[in-house]
């Protein structure tokens, strides 16, 4: 879960901990995101009430959000960062820098929107025999084995679907090296 969505000062995101902890019942948060720097907050004062929420044991590890590369390394120098989300797709493939560095590092990155600018793929799905969003899904995962995409599901066919992405990878053309040859 996330907090700081509408604003990250230290206040703001202590509350959204609890209201978080108390909307899903647990008393421990698996994964807590900051979902934002705010502009008007030094970005170490948001993180600092995860961290502390951590320490007390109200929070497992420490996830961030739509984070730049500096960012992300100023967040390492607080405390152990376990996966970045920040939005990656073939119409937003800006975040190369970061996910080199979570991969090195051993922290996921999430993408989300991971299926925007797919119709871009439709050439090479022809080509395998697949669809599109199977192509862009089999291309995160041929990119980094950090990242993990998060592509929405809204039924058992659709995730099927989603998890046969993986098959293209163990083609000898796999759809990255397809899309360099366009």
């Amino acid at each position: 879960t996330k907090g700081g969505y509408h604003g990250a000062s230290p206040e703001a995101v202590a509350k959204a901990i609890d209201a978080s902890r108390a909307r899903l019942g647990r008393d421990v948060l698996d994964l807590y995101y900051l979902h934002r720097p705010d502009p008007r907050v030094q970005f170490e004062k948001s993180l600092a009430p995860i961290i502390a929420a951590r320490d007390a044991g109200k929070v497992k590890h420490v996830g961030i959000s739509n984070v730049s590369l500096t960012q992300l390394k100023s967040a390492r120098m607080l405390t152990p960062i376990a996966a970045v989300q920040n939005e990656y797709n073939l119409d937003h493939p800006d975040d190369e820098g970061v996910i080199d560095y979570c991969e090195e590092h051993g922290i996921a990155f999430v993408p989300f929107f991971p299926l925007r600018g797919s119709k871009r793929a439709e050439p090479i799905a022809n080509k395998l025999g697949v669809t599109r969003h199977q192509v862009v899904l089999a291309a995160m995962l041929d990119r980094s084995p950090a990242i993990v995409p998060i592509p929405g599901t809204r039924s058992i066919a659709h995730l099927e679907q989603n998890l046969a992405a993986e098959a293209a990878l163990s083609s000898p053309s796999t759809p990255l090296a397809l899309a360099d040859r366009e």
